[in-house]
């Protein structure tokens, strides 16, 4: 993955982290993610910023996305 891929895969995961202020996103780099799932993990990114606020629910679904993403 290039420098500039990985630059712009941990903005991603660290605007969603802050989106639903989670506190243990540090874990999750972008190194944790295969090529294959980049599309779905901007997919994520995306609906994650067009939504205002979050369930409970939705922010554990959306928290188990991440990890179902990682290698």
């Amino acid at each position: 993955m290039s420098e500039q891929k990985t630059a712009e895969l941990n903005k991603m995961i660290e605007e969603i982290s802050q989106k639903l202020n989670m506190l243990n996103i540090g874990v999750i780099k972008a190194e944790h993610f295969s090529n294959e799932k980049l599309e779905d993990l901007e997919y994520l990114h995306q609906m994650v910023m067009k939504k205002k606020s979050f369930s409970p629910s939705e922010m554990q679904a959306i928290a188990e996305e991440l990890a179902a993403l990682r290698k």
